[in-house]
């Protein structure tokens, strides 16, 4: 993938999302050739000439001060994912040198198991930048048990989209797979040559077509905190925190560590998954 047209998408995906009264600008006429902004007002608004921000977008232009990508930001009205993704993208226009990239571990570390075995009240998971689950607790494989059915090492975004017992197990299905699309959109933007993502990605782009369309709309977030609304085929309906923590050490690699309310339903079920996951197998 060329940072060049990603980066032309990503800011003409912008502009189409924001209108004139969102902007705070007068509509002249009533009929419209664009939609949302045009090149000349995101220009205007972002105090650039409509020949620099034209370069800008088609990235035919060099160096671009933090500045001047702040104001298209403001202008776009993007969020702080999304401010971020510009940065990255114009950082990285130009081509990058496969020696440049570190290769994302794809074992993990004795010591980092043992934390995560150790997590015995919470699932737990090590997660690579493609979404492959490398590494889980007890806890962990028995709440996606339905993943961990199909695949040893399960892959997320795979589930999502190629499963279609993912549409139960995932009680807000449509919001989960775009969140998926737009968080493995942001983790391209900061390894366009991550040749495990790139692979998932364009898979995906062939043998999904719901993918294909959450593709094209270049949304991107962050997904480091929320909640996940699971059913679960043992223990019913959860409703589980989460959180999520890059590890310095394993480029590549991130600790997900699911939780619950105290005193919840989503406690209770947990705590049955994880007596009989404590329970030794019977001797036959």
């Amino acid at each position: 993938m060329e940072n060049r047209d990603e980066l032309r998408e990503f800011l003409s995906t912008r502009r189409a999302k924001i209108t004139p009264e969102q902007a705070k600008l007068p509509a002249y006429g009533g009929n419209r050739r664009v939609k949302g902004l045009r090149r000349e007002e995101v220009a205007m608004l972002s105090g650039v000439s409509v020949d620099y921000y034209t370069k800008l977008e088609r990235g035919n232009i060099g160096a671009v001060s933090d500045s001047v990508l702040d104001a298209v930001a403001r202008a776009l009205q993007l969020t702080v994912a999304e401010r971020d993704h510009l940065f990255r993208l114009v950082g990285s226009s130009g081509p990058v040198r496969p020696a440049q990239r570190r290769l994302p571990r794809t074992e993990v570390r004795p010591a980092i198991q043992r934390v995560i075995d150790g997590m015995v009240d919470a699932p737990a998971f090590i997660r690579s930048n493609s979404r492959d689950l490398i590494a889980s607790n007890a806890l962990g494989r028995a709440v996606y048990s339905p993943l961990y059915e199909k695949a040893d090492v399960p892959n997320t975004v795979r589930y999502l989209f190629l499963d279609e017992s993912s549409r139960t197990f995932f009680r807000d299905w449509p919001k989960t797979a775009a969140d998926a699309v737009a968080n493995i959109r942001t983790e391209l933007g900061r390894d366009p040559l991550d040749r495990d993502l790139t692979a998932l990605i364009d898979d995906l782009n062939r043998e999904s077509e719901e993918f294909r369309a959450l593709w094209k709309a270049h949304d991107v977030r962050y997904h480091d905190t929320g909640i996940k609304d699971l059913h679960h085929p043992v223990v019913g309906d959860l409703q589980l925190t989460f959180e999520a923590m890059e590890l310095p050490a394993d480029p590549g690699q991130a600790l997900i560590v699911y939780g619950a309310e105290p005193g919840s339903a989503t406690a209770d079920a947990l705590r049955l998954l994880a007596s009989w996951v404590a329970s030794p197998a019977p001797v036959e």
